[in-house]
């Protein structure tokens, strides 16, 4: 018999292979095919050496990329072959710390249906048992300190595990094996309610107690993965209106957590890609079309909206509650309004203390505050609102190997991205950066991206609006530490982040529209037309201006931009008879048309989301809003799904060349708009002819300078393209006129994609 040589094969895992049940994937794998050695986890990979015949390592390594465990992504396989030491057993060891190297480190995963059958089944150990985990589900970025990710550097290390525990934890065939998470109710956190004063609610059983609770209409803070939620009965409106009262939150859409893909589709449209999004591991919240006649959710939880944000129960307490209440269930962030989500028990019963009625806490710290991740489906792609849980901090991969860099990203649902090697760790959403706690928030998670990836930033990118809290910090920095500062192009951000999410480096025709941005004339842009690479971008087009009278006045209040647009594009004598804008105080008119002569605080913009507030306001939608978007937002949602066969005509426009740049006229457009208002055509056909009209104005515009400059696609970015309406005309405007088009899908269209841009610009500054 001819005996075939061994060979000794080093092995290196890249990638997301640490908390998802690797190396007891490994171990198994090493045992079927009768290999010896070991694996462990280091700071930067997991590392495995295995001794066999030749054929059999081959085959080893191909079922390692191959068999994968479910939530581990390999980036990169590296195996080296030499002679033999004489392995007679495989074992996993102990875990090595590495000086400087890194590992990418798995977000926070939706229960899986193991454990699921576990907390739902009464003879098992863990019978609703709500910090039921194992190697494929649970907890890891929201309590993860530091690498190699082990249970004496997560919040876990604070409870012993019982015999029972210990030897699943032991066991490379079970699948809690190095389970850092693993826990029983003997051994593990556990629940407590106290009402708003903090005292202890008494009672057997916590869960059943907080679901009678929110039967009876009240409103619950509930400490969840990364913070707490409030929730409530999403049936109930009287309940609805008081944590929007309470919580300042007066129109906001709130999410629902409702308990299976059969309750979602009784209340709302569901398609194949949104199903596969709200059933996966990262179990965002997903919005969707809302069937109001078969739904029993209050309208109250979103009003005016035609869609719905859903998400299905990602922990095993949710699933409890859910299961428990038989209720549809409001979720929102533990917050006031624009503050961060409390993450603390004694912080909750601080700062939520006016808001929920009952507390539901746990005495599992949590490490990093952690937000719901909210998507959207178009043209079959998802599309991310915001990025947080079960996304970051796993990376986006770069086309290119970059420097270390800290871009601090932009005042609005801030993110920021810190860069290594080719990956891009954008960071869960922060919020807007408002108020000092947001702000603390914002330096506290840097400081964990640092530690947790080994970045030592050489240079800070930052926008270049000087108010920006995110740029002071970067400017305070840069000089404490003497680091290169790089000042970035809002729009330019936005474009580039769509780019390197999509692996192209340019030069593209940029669309940027959005509220507002920070120009290189320093008037407020907003709606813009670039040519973009990686380097640099070339200002080409832009919407026309008009003043912003008041500021951020106009904002707040779009009825201020509807009469600048009117007053400045038709004549300071334009008559508002026949307008809803009639019915506003003259003296207040009045205020606004002495700032428009005057120039008083009344700043230029290009901006397009002014454009959509100015014809919202126009229309009788929206005069004031009460959070962000909301008039173009209700605009939207007037628009028809769908019409006869009769041909819905753009409002016109005009382009011209202005010292050679393009600039879109809307004079017509605006006059239009208010003689169809004056002549009362419904609201809805304006809203459908206005988004046409945005369409095509991009695709002219574009159609134009792909002519000019033969370069033929085209990046969509900006918050504006959230309009789900718009994106869809837009994209179709610009494919009939044989132009490609690359949207968002890993980062968000809107200021939370905005770091991932700076750093990438900031990478080939002065290249």
């Amino acid at each position: 018999m001819l005996l075939r040589a061994k060979k000794l094969a080093k092995i290196k895992v890249h990638g997301v292979v640490q908390g998802v049940g690797f190396r007891p994937f490994i171990y198994r794998l090493a045992c079927e095919h009768n290999l010896g050695g070991w694996v462990r986890n280091t700071s930067g990979n997991v590392a495995i050496e295995v001794e066999g015949d030749e054929a059999t390592l081959k085959n080893f390594l191909n079922d390692l990329e191959a068999k994968t465990p479910p939530m581990a992504h390999i980036e990169k396989v590296k195996a080296t072959f030499h002679p033999p030491k004489g392995y007679s057993q495989f074992e996993i060891l102990a875990s090595q710390s590495q000086k400087g190297k890194y590992q990418l480190v798995s977000p926070d995963i939706a229960t899986c249906e193991d454990c699921k059958g576990e907390i739902f089944c009464p003879t098992d150990r863990r019978h609703r048992y709500p910090f039921t985990n194992c190697t494929n589900c649970g907890p890891r970025f929201t309590i993860i300190a530091d690498i190699p990710y082990d249970r004496p550097k997560t919040t876990m290390r604070q409870f012993q595990m019982c015999p029972e525990c210990q030897r699943e934890y032991d066991d490379p065939l079970d699948r809690r094996f190095h389970a850092q998470p693993n826990a029983c109710p003997k051994c593990g956190p556990s629940l407590e309610i106290v009402n708003s004063e903090g005292n202890p609610v008494q009672g057997d059983d916590v869960v059943e107690i907080a679901s009678a609770l929110l039967k009876a209409g009240k409103i619950l803070a509930i400490r969840g993965l990364g913070g707490f939620q409030l929730a409530c009965d999403a049936t109930n409106e009287k309940a609805i209106n008081q944590l929007r009262e309470r919580k300042k939150r007066p129109a906001k859409p709130l999410a629902v957590m409702v308990a299976t893909i059969g309750d979602v589709e009784r209340h709302c449209l569901v398609s194949a890609e949104e199903r596969k999004l709200l059933e996966s591991p990262k179990c965002p919240i997903v919005l969707l079309r809302w069937q109001h006649n078969s739904s029993n959710i209050s309208t109250a939880v979103a009003p005016k909206l035609k869609y719905l944000g859903v998400m299905l129960p990602y922990t095993p307490l949710h699933h409890l509650l859910l299961r428990e209440t038989d209720l549809p269930l409001v979720m929102t962030s533990g917050n006031l309004s624009e503050e961060p989500i409390a993450k603390d028990n004694d912080e909750a019963l601080r700062r939520l203390k006016g808001i929920a009625d009952y507390f539901l806490l746990h005495n599992r710290d949590i490490y990093a505050r952690y937000d719901d991740s909210v998507f959207i489906v178009e043209d079959d792609m998802p599309q991310p609102v915001r990025r947080a849980r079960g996304y970051a901090p796993y990376p986006i991969f770069l086309p290119f190997k970059s420097r270390q860099i800290l871009a601090c990203g932009a005042e609005e649902k801030n993110t920021f991205c810190l860069t290594k090697d080719k990956h891009a760790f954008l960071s869960q959403h922060i919020g807007d950066m408002e108020n000092e706690e947001t702000l603390e928030h914002f330096e506290n998670t840097i400081k964990l991206y640092e530690r947790l990836f080994r970045i030592k930033p050489e240079i800070v990118a930052h926008d270049m609006h000087p108010e920006y809290l995110a740029t002071k910090y970067a400017r305070q920095i840069s000089s404490e530490r003497e680091l290169n500062l790089v000042p970035v192009q809002h729009h330019h951000a936005h474009i580039v982040s769509c780019l390197v999410e999509n692996k192209v480096k340019g030069p593209v025709i940029g669309v940027a529209f959005d509220g507002t941005g920070y120009g290189t004339d320093g008037t407020i842009w907003g709606g813009e037309f670039l040519l973009a690479d990686y380097h640099s971008f070339q200002r080409l087009g832009h919407l026309e201006y008009v003043p912003l009278p008041g500021s951020t006045a106009a904002i707040k209040k779009p009825y201020r931009m509807a009469l600048s647009y009117l007053y400045t594009l038709l004549g300071d004598d334009f008559s508002l008879a026949g307008l809803p804008l009639s019915r506003l105080n003259p003296g207040e008119v009045e205020i606004v048309q002495k700032q428009l002569k005057q120039g008083i605080n009344s700043p230029p913009t290009s901006s397009a989301g002014r454009l959509f507030d100015a014809v919202s306001a126009m229309a009788g939608v929206r005069g004031e809003i009460d959070y962000e978007a909301q008039a173009a937002i209700e605009l939207e949602m007037l628009a028809p799904d769908a019409l006869d066969k009769r041909e819905i005509k753009a409002y016109p426009f005009s382009i011209i060349g202005d010292q050679g740049v393009k600039v879109v006229k809307l004079e017509e457009l605006i006059s239009s708009v208010s003689r169809d208002v004056r002549n009362q055509a419904p609201t809805s056909i304006i809203s459908l002819k206005f988004h046409h009209a945005m369409a095509q104005i991009i695709a002219e515009m574009c159609k134009t300078i792909a002519e000019e400059t033969g370069i033929n696609e085209v990046a969509l970015s900006g918050g504006v393209f959230q309009n789900r309406l718009l994106l869809k005309l837009a994209i179709s405007a610009l494919r009939k006129e044989g132009l490609s088009v690359l949207t968002h899908h890993l980062v968000p269209c809107n200021d939370g994609g905005i770091s991932l841009g700076q750093a990438v610009i900031a990478n080939f500054a002065g290249s």
